[in-house]
């Protein structure tokens, strides 16, 4: 468990309590899954008291149900959240001199407001890096709550592929996969919807609009699903046609040479910036490189992007459970983008995809059968 392990370490460490803020963070260590918005929620961890789970009053039921482990405190609107939480934690007569706070989320504001209520604690311990290394790697429930997710991603990529036709504008697209998977049950993408037409894929990060669909067309989907607080990521590009030109199907094919090539270089031992260099090599070689403008990829887990970053200059060695993308990408403005991307995590002996639609050219007319 997340939570024996972290109040193991503080014992070990000159660290009184740990106050965690990020919701994802709070999951991990609660199993209590929560967007607060603009509210306080927080997991408070002692050495030597039973753990506090603070929430807003109308959660309190639902977190009471999930998390076993905390005693779970919960405040009013109409209260100065606070000044509760303060008066919970002094409670339980735990010593309070030596915090460790999550320094890469915990805003300034919230940092104030805890200097005010402790005057005399100190916050130097930062907990971040120490979760960030403890997310890393997938225990086997993790790993089955991201197939499950992968799973449904490609059935996203089926219903977009089913949905396309000339004249279609890409909101449409995108609204038809998000309505039939929420007609199947899968209440939450795990990012916003990506469909983009032609030269709109040249944009990595292109927002859907009114663009309608032409035939010849290459059409890039970029998306996800959440199961059990657990995210996946999928891209396909697929060329809604009859025949690629030379010109389309040359960065096709090479795009899809360095994916497949990276997804085939996994193993335990080689270095994160080791194996986007394998795929990198690729397209530069064949003088595509200032085309392929962002890392080979991102980790995977409660959020979209997490650790590792599969990129140049990280000598981090992968190992067994890491969970992260591959996917690269030629993005030409004007022209062309394409890109192609599958998640999964490093076993004893390579790389398995959470993710299984076609990549190749033809993919799109394999789904439409």
């Amino acid at each position: 468990m997340p939570l024996n392990s972290i109040i193991n370490l503080m014992k070990n460490q000159d660290v009184d309590i740990i106050f965690l803020n990020d919701p994802k963070n709070v999951f991990y260590v609660s199993s209590y899954r929560s967007d607060p918005h603009e509210r306080i929620l927080a997991a408070v961890l002692f050495k030597d008291a039973k753990p506090l789970l603070f929430v807003p009053a109308l959660e309190e039921n639902d977190a009471r149900k999930t998390a076993e482990e905390f005693e779970v405190v919960s405040y009013m609107d109409t209260q100065d959240p606070w000044t509760v939480l303060a008066t919970s934690i002094k409670a339980r007569h735990s010593p309070l001199s030596d915090w460790s706070i999550e320094k890469d989320f915990l805003t300034v504001e919230r940092m104030e407001a805890l200097r005010k209520h402790f005057p005399t604690a100190t916050f130097d311990h930062n907990i971040s890096a120490t979760l960030q290394e403890m997310r890393l790697i997938k225990n086997e429930q993790e790993l089955a709550f991201m197939k499950e997710a992968g799973y449904w991603a490609d059935e996203a990529l089926k219903i977009g592929a089913k949905t396309l036709r000339e004249g279609i504008t890409e909101l449409e697209v995108v609204a038809e996969i998000e309505y039939q998977l929420k007609r199947r049950g899968v209440a939450e993408m795990s990012f916003t919807t990506m469909v983009l037409f032609g030269e709109n894929a040249a944009s990595p990060h292109g927002v859907p609009g009114d663009t309608k669909l032409k035939k010849n067309q290459f059409v890039l989907f970029d998306l996800g699903t959440m199961h059990e607080g657990y995210a996946s990521d999928v891209t396909r590009t697929f060329f809604f046609g009859e025949e690629p030109s030379a010109h389309q199907k040359k960065i096709y094919d090479l795009v899809l040479a360095a994916h497949d090539e990276a997804m085939a270089a996994v193993h335990p031992g080689i270095k994160a910036g080791e194996l986007d260099a394998v795929a990198r090599t690729i397209i530069t070689e064949a003088g595509y490189g200032r085309y392929f403008n962002h890392r080979l990829g991102h980790g995977l887990g409660q959020g979209v992007h997490e650790f590792p970053s599969i990129m140049e200059g990280n000598e981090m060695a992968l190992t067994e459970g890491m969970c992260f993308s591959i996917e690269p990408g030629i993005y030409i403005e004007g022209d062309i983008g394409v890109r192609v991307e599958d998640c999964g995590f490093v076993t004893a002996d390579g790389f398995e995809s959470f993710t299984h639609t076609p990549t190749d050219i033809g993919a799109y007319l394999k789904l439409i059968d």
